[in-house]
């Protein structure tokens, strides 16, 4: 029988852990409005482990990332490695979408409503 989902080892399983302790102040923000199903009645999980990564929070029916880049990410090789993440997570069929902590922090209401219009895209796709 073939297990439910890829198993996670348990280094990644306890880094996940830690991250979730260890929160920024835009993850916590957003959090807040993605937790409990707050955002449109959507499940969302915080610092959720995909393959080798572990993501800052996903929603799992719509099979959509979301991450949140501070300003080191704006650095030439911290930006390729997380565009080579994001590109290895679609191939996987994940949409990825990338949000600046300073985003969140001073418009978290826009940064939902993005999250709520990127889900709504892909399920008129899926029914076109």
């Amino acid at each position: 029988m073939k297990p439910a989902h890829t198993p996670i080892p348990n280094r990644q399983r306890a880094n996940a852990r830690r991250m979730r302790s260890q929160m920024t102040e835009a993850e916590k923000t957003l959090w807040h409005e993605l937790r409990a199903h707050r955002l449109m009645g959507l499940g969302f999980r915080r610092q959720y482990p995909i393959r080798q990564f572990i993501v800052e929070f996903v929603c799992p029916e719509h099979r959509l990332v979301i991450e949140l880049d501070g300003s080191q990410h704006g650095w030439a090789g911290v930006a390729a490695a997380d565009a080579a993440r994001s590109a290895d997570l679609q191939a996987d069929g994940w949409t990825v979408v990338r949000f600046w902590n300073d985003d969140v922090l001073a418009d978290v209401d826009g940064v939902c409503r993005h999250i709520v219009a990127t889900i709504n895209e892909k399920r008129a796709a899926s029914d076109g």
